[in-house]
């Protein structure tokens, strides 16, 4: 930067040339001889050069210089740690397939040859009411058909950052990709609540349907819209306009509620789930049991491991949405995701199995419930997070912060809870496929 006292030659427009600097001319100013005095009512000309050079960094590498992140092990530290979860996990739940099963299915078939009858213990014991219905089926099917919509548009975003396809330079961009896939994925919401809605001898699939399509929606959109509502408050210009909000219920009521009906019927034409067992007319009582396996104790330990699987990738995103810094490691991201998948599945199961054990056949919202606790340590952690990293004072700003991590969490809940329940879902219906039962 220099101080130059700038000349021209005639009356100042948007054509003239400077004497003492003019590229055309090639005259240039090497040095600052003629400093430019700042007098009162004056006049001042700024100008600026740039000087561009050929660099060796190709196009698509250009954002490498601000991507490129320091903390690779920290990443590859996350990835042992979840990877040693899943290790442990998978020898728990092979050692429950492979021997406990196997030996207690070998003797259960083997009491059915024999002639005295003796009586059946452990999870066989409760055969007849296993497949009975759970109390608010109907919403159970919602928030499984959710799920599964939550699921595979996460799975196809995944796929797609992974390739390349998602800049983090345009987060716009990834938001709109979000949304509309979601929008798109409702089809596979309505398939999904129908046919389990159908396995539970359900007749309303249209009423079914509209409770697919609103809860979850209606729900995130009026935590958005107050949080929207506060930001107008403030007369900032981050406030997203009217357009935009109409065009998400435009796209809501659309596209993802005809999706959404047409995946319902689709899935409500087909035919029913058939249980692997019979169920008994009336059912069984439930023995009393101990404190490890009562319902609140088992689902909040349950959602310790999920959330020890990913808590240390959490901290770099909740860095890129809420310190504006990008991230851009979707590979490490898609390898957590997938270990959230086998987490998930796995605890699940395991306390499923001591769950049926105990004699207690009420495993339908449990298996939800147990891998989806996972996303109420999400937001204990975010609350953490908020404390230690944040410096937020204003009112408005912290209740933006915990509402959009209150619509996070609960998106998390849902992809969880379904992933534990589908995997116990095979899970029950597999061992008690196995058995032989008169």
């Amino acid at each position: 930067m220099s101080s130059v006292k700038h000349t021209y030659e005639g009356d100042w427009n948007e054509k003239t040339r400077l004497t003492t600097c003019d590229p055309h001319a090639k005259r240039t100013v090497t040095n600052s001889e003629t400093p430019q005095e700042v007098e009162d009512k004056k006049e001042i000309i700024f100008t600026y050069d740039v000087d561009f050079q050929e660099s060796d960094v190709k196009w698509a590498s250009r954002w490498d210089t601000y991507l490129l992140m320091a903390d690779d092990q920290i990443h590859w530290f996350s990835i042992v740690n979840s990877l040693m979860i899943v290790l442990f996990l998978s020898g728990m739940v092979a050692m429950i397939m492979l021997r406990t099963l196997y030996r207690d299915i070998s003797k259960y078939n083997q009491l059915e040859t024999q002639e005295e009858a003796q009586e059946e213990t452990g999870w066989k014991l409760v055969h007849g009411d296993v497949f009975r219905p759970p109390a608010y089926s109907d919403l159970l099917c919602v928030y499984v058909g959710t799920g599964v919509q939550f699921f595979g548009m996460t799975l196809v975003m995944m796929v797609f950052a992974v390739l390349g396809f998602l800049s983090p330079s345009n987060r716009g961009a990834l938001m709109t990709a979000m949304l509309l896939l979601w929008v798109f994925m409702g089809i596979l919401a309505g398939y999904s609540s129908a046919r389990l809605y159908k396995m539970f001898k359900g007749t309303e699939w249209k009423k079914i349907t509209l409770k697919t399509a609103f809860t979850f929606p209606a729900t995130a959109f009026a935590i958005f819209f107050v949080l929207n509502a506060l930001i107008w408050g403030e007369k900032s210009s981050g406030a997203v306009p009217f357009g935009t909000m109409f065009a998400l219920v435009l796209l809501w009521f659309g596209i993802s509620l005809p999706l959404v009906f047409v995946g319902s019927y689709a899935g409500f034409k087909k035919p029913p789930i058939e249980d692997p067992v019979k169920t008994n007319k009336i059912p069984r009582q439930i023995p009393e049991q101990p404190w490890y396996m009562t319902p609140v104790f088992s689902i909040l330990i349950g959602g310790i491991l999920p959330f020890g699987a990913v808590f240390i990738e959490l901290f770099f995103i909740l860095t890129s949405i809420w310190l504006h810094q990008f991230y851009y490691i979707f590979g490490f991201l898609f390898i957590v995701f997938l270990i959230l998948i086998v987490t998930c599945a796995e605890i699940t199961i395991v306390l499923c199995y001591f769950q049926l054990c105990s004699e207690d056949y009420h495993w339908w919202w449990r298996s939800y419930l147990t891998s989806g606790s996972s996303a109420l340590y999400l937001f204990l952690y975010a609350t953490f997070y908020f404390f230690t990293k944040l410096e937020i004072t204003k009112l408005v700003s912290g209740a933006l912060y915990f509402g959009y991590m209150l619509i996070i969490s609960y998106a998390f809940f849902v992809v969880t809870g379904t992933i534990g329940f589908y995997a116990c879902f095979w899970f029950t219906r597999l061992i008690y496929s196995s058995v032989k039962i008169d």
